[in-house]
């Protein structure tokens, strides 16, 4: 009989082969995906095995056999969980350093026979996990944004801009980006001064802001998050602007009026899939003919997928990133035209490096906030983030739309130049 001396709430004399089946599983595993880097994994009866060869070389170890076992069965989420759960630890490396290992390999592993049913799998039970009625969405929302205060303003600009960021240079600092964003989204929405926008997801309200201050521009901003409604609404007394910017507690399918002008930045990817005809004949109704509207979404080059179970569980319940193929159908059947694409490919990577540097900076601030698992899950959630950027076909999407094929420019020349940045050099 095999013994295992770290089992866990599994007795060493309880199905031993059992177990003995799913160490084997997980080091087969690994021996056929990890073919760039070298990993070394402990097993809870102190072995340890290498697979891979050359650099990074990341050592981790699984503490319990119960970990073992599903992360065979099920990694997308065990991981995370084990992570989490202090059962699975970095030896050599950082978390980060772990996950873009696998992800760099992930053409091996997202090729591999049980990767593509579990990926089926998710998608025939995804229209179960995507209803979003106005109350399922308000309690995703709540979720996620209404955490403290302190957290956010411990990793984020000063702007609050949770979202990707637009990077001219690799030089940008995340405040630089981050206003780069604003101003990009600003051009392309083609802004005179007395227009009326709606901003549909406005979060702390630094964007909406931003466009009544610089543009003088109308702005009625909602949210579903109160935290978020409570702080931009202040903000907007504080500088002077609460004539001109507004923000609501309301969800998007409830809004009355009409606009020359919509933004979307990061709502998009909680509306869900069942929902998106739904979502763009609501933007056709709220825009005026001679209307503008600009979403700003992340998104995949990969195909239709199914919401992450990690991600969906302890970050963003509810959430789902989406394929190309499965938004403009729909905006076609609204009657809305696309009038311009762009594809932000590394930014949202670069963004989400900044959060995790400044994150961890402030580590134990976080843990004064929340407690050691929190910090553990929010690591991981920014570390894989990133990851998914650099390596999984995670992109940003920035799709113009309008209802009329003259309500913008001939050429897109003018977004790059009134997107400028001040006293910037564009000569090289």
């Amino acid at each position: 009989m095999t013994k295992f001396y770290d089992t866990g709430s599994v007795q060493p004399f309880l199905f031993p082969r059992r177990l003995y089946l799913f160490r084997w599983l997980l080091e087969r595993g690994l021996s056929k995906f990890i073919r760039q880097g070298t990993l070394q994994l402990r097993f809870p009866d102190g072995t340890v095995r290498r697979f891979g060869q050359g650099e990074p070389d990341i050592a981790i170890a699984i503490r319990d056999w119960a970990s073992v076992r599903r992360i065979v069965l099920n990694p997308d989420l065990a991981i995370g969980e084990a992570w989490m759960d202090g059962t699975l630890t970095v030896e050599r490396g950082d978390i980060y350093g772990f996950l873009e290992l696998c992800l760099s390999n992930a053409e091996v592993i997202n090729g591999h026979w049980l990767r593509r049913f579990r990926q089926r799998l998710r998608r025939m039970v995804r229209p179960l996990l995507m209803r979003n009625s106005i109350s399922t969405a308000r309690r995703n929302v709540a979720h996620h944004y209404d955490l403290s205060d302190d957290l956010y303003d411990l990793f984020l600009d000063a702007e609050r801009q949770y979202s990707c960021a637009y990077y001219r240079t690799p030089d940008d600092s995340l405040e630089e980006a981050q206003a780069n964003k604003m101003r990009h989204i600003a051009a392309k929405l083609r802004l005179s001064r007395g227009q009326k926008l709606l901003d549909i997801g406005s979060g702390w309200g630094g964007l909406g802001l931003y466009l009544a201050r610089e543009s003088g521009v109308d702005v009625t901003g909602l949210t579903l998050s109160v935290e978020q409604q409570r702080y931009a609404e202040a903000r907007a007394i504080r500088e002077g602007l609460s004539d001109t910017a507004r923000f609501a507690l309301r969800d998007y399918r409830q809004e009355p009026d009409r606009y020359d002008r919509i933004v979307s930045v990061g709502m998009f990817e909680h509306v869900g899939a069942g929902h998106y005809r739904e979502y763009f004949a609501k933007i056709s109704a709220l825009l005026k003919e001679d209307g503008v509207a600009v979403i700003h979404t992340i998104g995949t080059v990969r195909g239709p997928g199914a919401p992450h179970p990690w991600i969906r569980k302890y970050i963003f319940p509810g959430g789902y990133i989406p394929a190309l193929s499965e938004i403009v159908p729909e905006i076609e059947r609204s009657g809305l035209m696309v009038t311009d694409v762009e594809v932000l490919r590394l930014h949202y990577a670069e963004t989400l490096k900044a959060w995790r540097a400044r994150f961890m900076a402030r580590r134990a601030d976080v843990a004064r906030l929340y407690d050691e698992r929190f910090c553990r899950m929010w690591e991981f959630y920014l570390a894989a983030c990133e990851v998914g950027f650099r390596y999984n076909g995670l992109v940003v999407f920035q799709l113009q739309l309008a209802h009329q094929v003259d309500a913008l420019p001939l050429t897109r020349s003018y977004i790059e130049v009134e997107g400028a940045v001040p006293d910037r050099d564009y000569s090289q």
